[in-house]
């Protein structure tokens, strides 16, 4: 919600302009303390030129989820301007104007009131403006596609006529100026194409891998092959001798903040020499206190864990007395890998380093930590840092942290020349922030009638908030428990508990961060409880969501889970998918459903198991509940994806470690779905009035257990440990 706003006097190239400043926020509790810190906090512009245009000036970063075509159509449905008459602009890097950071699928659902509001807002004084010029009253004159229209004449002013004389006007008060009736809205609700593909088919789109600028010199780092290792010594004979070579130099790890791994940089002419100077690298590593780490010791450590009671994060009833005493209990153990971003683009950032000020060009989800990254290696005021916000080859939490930055900086700094640090995909998928590993242990009972009655569900994984969070301050649970501690089913017994397990591999936020760990478990687990029950997989969880509740866990959570919406994307996939219906020998259906980002998704996979043991997805219905969607077609391609990147990891890739290092280097170790394995994929969205919550993340927990399930569905083998390689 929006509280206080600005309308603020400018002049602009050739006149004025009428300029509206609004802060992105769904919660006006946080605004106002936000407003206390900072007496003017505009956090994106809306522009109104003589000439009738409108540039909307926003700090998102567009990486491929349409979000730059989404923000302008609601802009332009209450502003009452064409859609093609809306520009957009990537705002200068400025925390202290501007809200950067893109990520938690956020954007649109973090924009829609505010950008609504503005938009009224600066409608409402175009109307007064032209109301006062004929002398009629306000009332009498509407807004229609950029012009203000009078009465039965229909006398006409454009917006550009009017922009000076609305600049002069008080300002509305955002909270009570009226906003239009969503059952006149025209543009919002229809599928419009993203105005970011024309230059990315054409090629002309500019992505951080190719900015070119004049007297640019390529860097690459070759880093210590095991997590918190460093370089003993090194020789760079061979390296300096390589042709294009300029530079060799080490550069430091940075913890707190950043935590890159520090390492030797080698400088050359091309991407190439510089590769080719850090193979001739001479390096004696020491590599550090994890180098004995491996997958199979963490999952031992997890196991001992797991053993023990952890923190208890929900307790409702006595799951232990009633699991003591149950007709029908159920014991399972679930895990899941770590696993790598894999971004299509790779780690990079261009960088200008003067002695009185910085420029860099790099596709990031956070130029405001990029600049004070910056700053913190060079020592500059971040007022005199200028970062570039370039289109990006995929995110999904990787281009939140700095680490690639900072060695851009320090590298740029040291040989006083812009550069281009460029991350191989080896480097990348070796050196990533990983998506944590977990382990899970669970018991739950049915009674003799076939209900649930008790669920204890111990967590154990390599905790986000432990590697990035000082140790005073830490609260390892925060980012691990989302999707099982809020179970959207009516178990009266029920105790959740998470731990911790030590780790040296660096973990952060991946595409849906916990849900697509915890959805995998829990929607696996209540197929076992409806297995136990000899229960339809769908009707069990039915009568499990038939009282209407509101779960908010932990309490505290800014966002609570309705089961009504819940079981109703549940019941929409699948009806959608025929569930009941016959299906080709061999074949078997699953279903999972999943709340993430104050959205709701529910999926349900048809798999085959072949001969040889290989699962094959031929069918994926998806039913989404992500409140109004602004352009259904932009919602779709992010479910679709979404369902890509989770068949993925349900079927291919995981970041396995040896001699604390990770064994995977490409996509011939780390597969990905190719175009030949991907099923056909329905996506049907729920019709709602409800305001526009997350979706370019909620599409991806699903899609794993909706296999698993299916998978047991046509073979009756239960799988609990991602990737299925083979059944």
């Amino acid at each position: 919600m929006t509280t206080r706003r600005a309308f603020l006097k400018t002049g602009a190239a050739g006149g004025a302009a009428l300029v509206v400043g609004f802060r992105f926020s769904i919660d006006a509790l946080a605004q106002e303390a936000q407003e206390k810190k900072k007496p003017s906090p505009f956090d994106a512009w809306i522009h109104i030129d003589k000439s009738g245009t409108v540039t909307l000036i926003t700090a998102k970063s567009e990486m491929g989820q349409g979000a730059l075509t989404a923000m302008p159509m609601i802009l332009a449905e209450e502003l009452e301007v064409d859609w093609n008459g809306v520009r957009v602009e990537q705002a200068p890097t400025d925390p202290s104007i501007y809200d950067h950071g893109t990520g938690g699928s956020g954007s649109v659902a973090g924009s829609w009131l505010p950008l609504r509001q503005a938009g009224a807002a600066a409608r409402e004084m175009l109307v007064r403006a032209a109301a006062t010029a004929w002398n009629v009253e306000p009332a009498t004159c509407r807004a229609e596609k950029g012009f203000i229209v009078h009465g039965p004449r229909r006398r006409r002013l454009a917006y550009g006529e009017l922009v000076e004389a609305a600049s002069k006007l008080p300002i509305p008060d955002f909270n009570k100026v009226p906003l239009k009736n969503p059952d006149d809205f025209h543009i919002v609700g229809q599928s419009i194409a993203r105005t970011d593909i024309p230059s990315k088919v054409d090629g002309s789109a500019r992505f951080g891998i190719d900015v070119r600028v004049p007297g640019l010199l390529y860097a690459v780092v070759a880093r210590c092959p095991t997590f918190g290792g460093k370089a003993a010594r090194f020789d760079a004979t061979k390296a300096k001798a390589i042709a294009g070579v300029r530079h060799v130099l080490e550069i430091p790890a940075v913890g707190a903040g950043a935590h890159t791994a520090g390492g030797i940089a080698v400088v050359a002419d091309s991407t190439w020499a510089a590769m080719q100077g850090r193979q001739a690298l001479q390096i004696d590593w020491d590599h550090g206190p994890h180098a004995s780490e491996s997958s199979q010791t963490l999952r031992q450590a997890s196991e001992t864990i797991a053993a023990q009671p952890g923190k208890v994060v929900r307790n409702e009833g006595d799951a232990a007395a009633t699991l003591v005493g149950a007709e029908q209990k159920v014991d399972a153990v679930y895990e899941l890998p770590f696993q790598a971003h894999a971004t299509m683009e790779p780690m990079n950032c261009t960088v200008d380093i003067r002695a009185d000020r910085a420029e860099a060009w790099s596709p990031t989800q956070a130029p405001d930590w990029t600049r004070s990254a910056i700053a913190q290696v060079t020592g500059l005021p971040p007022p005199s840092i200028n970062v570039h916000t370039t289109l990006m080859g995929g995110g999904f939490g990787r281009r939140y942290q700095a680490d690639f930055v900072v060695e851009a900086a320090q590298v740029g700094k040291a040989v006083g020349a812009p550069v281009q640090l460029l991350w191989t995909r080896e480097d990348d998928m070796r050196h990533d922030f990983y998506r944590p590993f977990a382990y899970h242990r669970l018991s739950g009972a049915v009674d003799a009638k076939g209900n649930a009655v008790a669920w204890h569900h111990r967590i154990v994984s390599t905790s986000i908030r432990s590697f990035w969070d000082p140790p005073d301050r830490v609260k390892p649970e925060a980012s691990e428990i989302g999707g099982a501690v809020d179970l959207a089913y009516a178990v009266p017994n029920l105790r959740v508990e998470y731990a911790p397990v030590p780790s040296g591999v660096p973990v952060a936020w991946w595409r849906s961060v916990e849900a697509s760990l915890n959805a995998f478990v829990v929607e696996g687990f209540i197929d076992e409880l409806a297995a136990a029950a000899k229960a339809d997989p769908l009707a069990f969880r039915q009568r499990l969501l038939a009282e209407p509740r509101m779960i908010k866990q932990p309490p505290d959570s800014e966002s609570a889970l309705d089961t009504r919406r819940f079981k109703g994307v549940l019941d929409l996939a699948a009806a959608k998918a025929g569930w009941g219906s016959p299906l080709p020998a061999g074949r078997g259906r699953g279903i999972a459903c999943a709340f993430s980002f104050d959205s709701y998704v529910a999926e349900v996979a048809e798999v085959s198991v072949d001969k040889a043991g290989l699962p094959h997805v031929h069918r994926v219905v998806c039913a989404v509940d992500c409140g109004r969607a602004v352009n259904p077609d932009g919602v779709r391609a992010q479910v679709e994806s979404a369902v890509v990147y989770g068949l993925s990891a349900a079927l291919k890739g995981a970041i396995t470690i040896a001699g604390g290092r990770a064994e995977q280097s490409n996509f011939h170790d780390f597969e990905v779905m190719r175009i030949q394995e991907m099923p056909v994929v329905e996506v049907h969205l729920v019709a709602s009035t409800e305001r526009p919550t997350g979706i370019g993340e909620p599409g991806l927990p699903p899609a794993a257990p909706a296999v698993a399930n299916a998978i047991f569905a046509a073979t009756g083998k239960r799988l609990r440990r991602l990737p299925i390689l083979r059944v």
